[in-house]
Parts: structure tokens; sequence; C-alpha cells
């Protein structure tokens, strides 16, 4: 299925083939008996995503040209994040840290389910920082919304809850949150955390 993302770059069967030094034959019998993924063009055309083909290369032991590397890390490239918390105090103080650690970050903030679920569609965020349990749509089901949503970028859910139930992390990780934390955070590890889901986020295939 053809994704909707700026950021996404595809390549073509030939460019496979230049890729992996084989002939562009080779290439597009790997994609007709299943073994690399593609999606077809109107044009009848096959077209491969970076991250799909860098996964193919992987398990083939290929290495991965500088390329499809670079490629790798503007996908991984996180810009626009999002914010989702009704207790402003600590929305604000989480805004003013990533500020602070990543000035080049656009920052959006939203304290209830319903201006977040207009925010996402809006700002279409690359991380949301979400607090499961909200005014409005609760966390599980915007996490779903979210993930489901194809005319996002395959965005980071960061999910936060000051509940201390051991159902919360199972629910919101079943709903398709990348990581789950609990209150009171410890601001100073988030920008590691940040990074490493960032790195997973550019060859995730969804």
């Amino acid at each position: 299925m053809a994704r909707t993302s700026k950021k996404e770059r595809v390549f073509s069967a030939h460019e496979v083939a230049n890729i992996c030094g084989v002939v562009n034959q080779t290439a597009i019998n790997w994609i007709d008996k299943g073994h690399l993924e593609a999606y077809t063009t109107p044009g009848g055309q096959y077209r491969v995503y970076a991250d799909v083909l860098a996964n193919f290369l992987q398990k083939q032991g290929m290495r991965l040209p500088d390329e499809l590397r670079q490629v790798l890390a503007e996908q991984a490239r996180i810009e626009n994040v999002l914010i989702v918390d009704d207790d402003q105090e600590f929305n604000d103080m989480l805004k003013q840290f990533l500020d602070k650690q990543y000035p080049a970050f656009k920052i959006n903030q939203a304290y209830d389910g319903y201006d977040a679920g207009r925010a996402i569609s809006e700002f279409k965020p690359d991380l949301v920082i979400l607090d499961i349990y909200l005014p409005g749509v609760d966390g599980y089901k915007l996490c779903q919304q979210i993930k489901a949503d194809e005319n996002l970028s395959r965005p980071l859910v960061m999910a936060v809850s000051g509940m201390s139930d051991d159902t919360s992390e199972a629910r919101i990780m079943d709903a398709g949150a990348d990581v789950f934390l609990r209150k009171p955070l410890d601001f100073k590890t988030l920008p590691t955390l940040i990074e490493e889901l960032a790195e997973v986020r550019a060859t995730r295939r969804e």
C-alpha cells in the first residue's frame, strides 16, 4: 500500500537493481515472487520504499549504499512534536525542556483529546507525547487513530501516565504506542529515548 509522506523516498525496480548489483529483471523477479515488497504506480511501474529496501538488503547480508543511508537518516529526523496532556503545568514544562534541547523542533500543545485530534490533522507531528487519561477522546483511542491515519508520516507515540494500574502499559502498547513512560518523568532521559525511537522509525515497516 502506498504511503503518503513528503519524507519518504521510493526506488524503481531499475534503481533497486543498480543498488544490488543485479540486472533489472532480477529485481522484478524478487518483487513478483514476494521476496521484496513493492507497490505499483498507476502506470504499472514498481516502487519500493527506502525502509523496505533497507530491510531486504540487511536480510540478504548486503551493504547499505550511502544514498540509502542518507535517505533513512532523513526519514528518521523529527521536526514536529505534539504534546498532549491535560496537566497544563506538566505540558508547559515539557515544552520548555524540548524547546531548549531541540531549538529546531516545532512544538505544538493540546490539553484534551478533541484538541489533540485537530492538532494531529493540521500539524502532522512526527512525535506525539500522549497522556493516556484525557478529557474527551481518551489516549487509547487517540493512539489507535494516529497509527491508522495514512495521511501521517508514521508518527511515533510516546505514551505517559501518572496512574499506577498495571493494565495501562499493556493497553496502550496494544493500541500502537512505541513506548510507555510513567510520571513523574525524568526529562534528562528523553533526548536519548527520542533519538533511539527516531532510528527505529526510519526503518520500521507499517
